[in-house]
């Protein structure tokens, strides 16, 4: 789905105890990153969510830091933000698809509710239209999508 066809969506009210949320961030980008934050921060907050926020280096060390946050435990879900800037070289390329595999791999394991807001763009201009304080913010989309599987969990938990 492209950023101009992302549907409006309202924040669905999660029953039961406030979620617990872990927000691992890239801000290698910050402003990027600050904006998917700030729109993370907003779709949450009408949930009903609270957030914990942690940095780390760069993208490549997001599926490390969320294996390690699982294991310690004590979040209902997990959000990755972090943005990827094609260059003159593969290393684009090499990054993007280990992390993206990485965090597929992790997921696929856990089963954690997990919302995923890694940009890969060609040019930072992309990126900052994806992170502006609107409609089309990948941060806040990210954090829907993890509210969703979060609503998941908690649904076939009490089956």
């Amino acid at each position: 789905m492209s950023t101009i066809d992302a549907p409006e969506r309202a924040t669905p009210v999660i029953p039961g105890p406030a979620p617990r949320i872990l927000l691992i961030q890239a801000p290698y980008y910050e402003a990027v990153v600050s904006g998917m934050r700030h729109g993370a921060e907003r779709v949450l907050a009408e949930a009903g969510a609270t957030l914990d926020v942690v940095d780390v280096a760069g993208a490549f060390e997001l599926p490390a830091a969320l294996r390690m946050a699982i294991r310690k435990g004590g979040w209902d879900g997990f959000l990755l933000h972090g943005c990827v800037v094609k260059g003159e070289t593969d290393h684009y390329q090499f990054i993007c698809e280990a992390v993206c595999q990485g965090v597929m791999d992790i997921s696929g394991e856990t089963g954690m509710p997990l919302g995923f807001g890694l940009l890969t763009v060609e040019t930072l201009a992309q990126a900052e239209a994806r992170s502006a304080a609107n409609r089309h913010n990948k941060g806040a989309e990210a954090a829907h999508a993890l509210i969703g599987q979060i609503l998941l969990a908690r649904r076939w938990s009490d089956a």
